[in-house]
Order: structure tokens, then C-alpha cells, then sequence
């Protein structure tokens, strides 16, 4: 068991969080200050998405990439990026046609899906290993569709965070592993409240935990004011731990959060049970991180 713990921060995500609290950030400025300001409170990783500017929804344009990524890199900091491929898999049947794609679908190829990791070469990326009922609509990632995924992303030389939403997610990440579509060690993300997969409880985080590869590096979040109950779960296994603004907007009921005042937290909680924080260098070593970061 490391006694240094990771910690992602998830800075805005994609989801309909900007009505709810003004301290998401929207434009890419606005998304890399969240990052540098995580990584200044402790984070090593930043987790990002981007975001249209004009409506706050989330946006798969390579441009707003490349120019969140440009700022991180100016800003000196070195704090790991991690962008999401996970814009593009959102699917929700026609009322009329269930066959046919309703309003709100945006479902497209694997290349389309990568096209800024193709572009901006980070050290990670993520990986959604999986389909599932997602709030009311369908997250679609077919088998063949994540297995050109992974076979890209490696043949890239960056490291996928293997996102889990449930048992089968992992089951099927082994399955990737075996047929080396992975590079090893493999990097997973345990992904527990979210509607409707693998709930946030102890007795889930340690079934999911149990199931993984013993070689896997992992590490683990919990939505809403699940959110640090799973900071501490994850430290006592032995894991990583995510927080951010993408899985919670409170710092504590009724008092919005800021990206950096999450990360101090967690960081707090993680200091008060006896585990250091590992810096983005050392981050590095223990994920085994190839090539050079675009963001330092």
C-alpha cells in the first residue's frame, strides 16, 4: 500500500451544473485557472472537459482543447492533464422511433472521439469501459467502439483511466488487458453514485476494488456529498482519490465550492489519515507516465 495518495480534480465536466453554481468554469481560461488553482491547493491530475463558451454545454471542438491545453502549459504549472473522450457516447431514442436518435443524442465514430488526443498527445485520457442508463438517457461505448479505442490510444503512447461505472465495466477492462490492448500496469477510475450505476458504500468501492487486476493502479470518487466519504474509503483501501466540481458543487450544505477549496479538502482528510499527497512529478513515476506532458 503507497503511503502517497493522487488526487484528480475533476474541474467542470459536461454536465447541466453551470445554472446550479457560477463557480463552474465555462470558458477554457476560465477551465485552465481551475486547473492550476487545484493543482496549486494538492491535485497532480486535472480531469477536464470543455465547454461551449457562449451556451456552458459541454463541447467536443478540438480548438477549445488545444487552447486549454496552451494555457496550462504557459502557466508553468505541471500539473497532469487528463482529457475525456467521453463526449460523443450520449444516445436517447426517439419518442416516436425508439430506432431513431431523439434530441439530445450526440453519438459518434471512435476517431471522431479522440480526434483532440490524436492532436494534443496528453499523458492520460479517460476511458469509459462501458454502456449504462445514465441519468435518462444511454451512455453508449460498444465493445468493438472501445476496443479501436484502446488499440488508438495506446498506439498515441497515452495512458487511458480506465473509467468503471459497475462490475461489468471491469470485467470487460480485463477482458482488454488479456488481449493487450492495454498497456500495463492498467490505470482505473472506480466511478460510484452515479444514476443509475454502482452506488457510493463502502461494501461497493471494496467489491469493485476486489475485482480489479493485482497489478491495477486505481483510484475512486463518489458524487454529491458522497463525495468525501469516498476520499476517505478510497485512502483506507489503499486507492487515489477524485474530487471536483464535475462530482460536486458544496463544500458543505448550502455553501458552493470552489475547484481549489475541494482539492484542500480532500487534501486535509487525506493528511489527517496519516497518507501524504504525491506531487504531479511523483504522480508520474507511480503511473507510469511515457513521454513529455503538454501541460508542463
Amino acid at each position: 500500500m503507497s503511503t502517497e495518495v493522487i488526487v484528480t480534480c475533476a474541474v467542470t465536466g459536461a454536465g447541466d451544473t453551470v445554472a446550479r453554481s457560477a463557480r463552474v468554469p465555462v470558458s477554457p481560461a476560465a477551465i485552465a485557472a481551475a486547473c492550476v488553482e487545484a493543482a496549486r491547493e494538492g491535485a497532480a491530475i486535472a480531469h477536464v472537459h470543455v465547454r461551449d463558451p457562449q451556451t456552458g454545454q459541454g463541447s467536443r471542438e478540438l480548438a477549445l482543447y488545444r487552447e486549454l491545453v496552451e494555457r496550462v502549459r504557459d502557466s508553468g504549472t505541471d500539473v497532469i492533464l487528463n482529457l475525456t473522450t467521453g463526449m460523443g457516447g450520449d444516445y436517447v431514442p426517439g419518442e416516436a422511433d425508439p430506432a431513431r436518435a431523439g434530441p439530445g443524442t450526440d453519438l459518434v465514430p471512435p476517431a471522431v472521439r479522440l480526434e483532440h488526443i490524436e492532436a494534443l498527445r496528453p499523458p492520460l485520457c479517460s476511458l469509459d469501459c462501458g454502456t449504462m442508463n445514465f441519468g435518462t438517457s444511454v451512455f453508449m461505448n460498444t465493445p468493438a467502439h472501445l476496443e479501436q479505442m484502446a488499440a488508438r490510444i495506446r498506439e498515441l503512447g497515452v495512458k487511458p483511466e480506465l473509467e468503471v461505472f459497475e462490475l461489468g465495466h471491469i470485467r470487460f477492462a480485463k477482458e482488454l488487458l488479456v488481449r493487450g490492448l492495454l498497456e500495463p500496469p492498467p490505470l482505473f477510475q472506480l466511478c460510484l453514485g452515479i444514476p443509475w450505476g454502482a452506488p457510493a458504500d463502502p461494501r461497493t468501492l471494496l467489491a469493485m476494488r476486489e475485482a480489479l487486476p493485482p497489478e491495477a493502479l486505481w483510484s475512486a470518487f463518489g458524487i454529491g456529498r458522497e463525495q468525501f466519504p469516498m476520499v476517505a474509503q478510497a485512502v483506507l483501501l489503499g486507492g487515489n482519490v477524485r474530487v471536483g466540481l464535475e462530482d460536486n458543487l458544496y463544500l458543505a450544505r448550502g455553501q458552493l465550492a470552489s475547484n481549489g477549496e475541494l482539492v484542500a479538502r480532500a487534501v486535509d482528510l487525506i493528511g489527517r489519515l496519516n497518507r501524504g499527497v504525491a506531487s504531479p512529478a511523483r504522480a508520474r513515476a507511480m503511473l507510469h507516465l511515457p513521454g513529455a506532458n503538454p501541460a508542463g
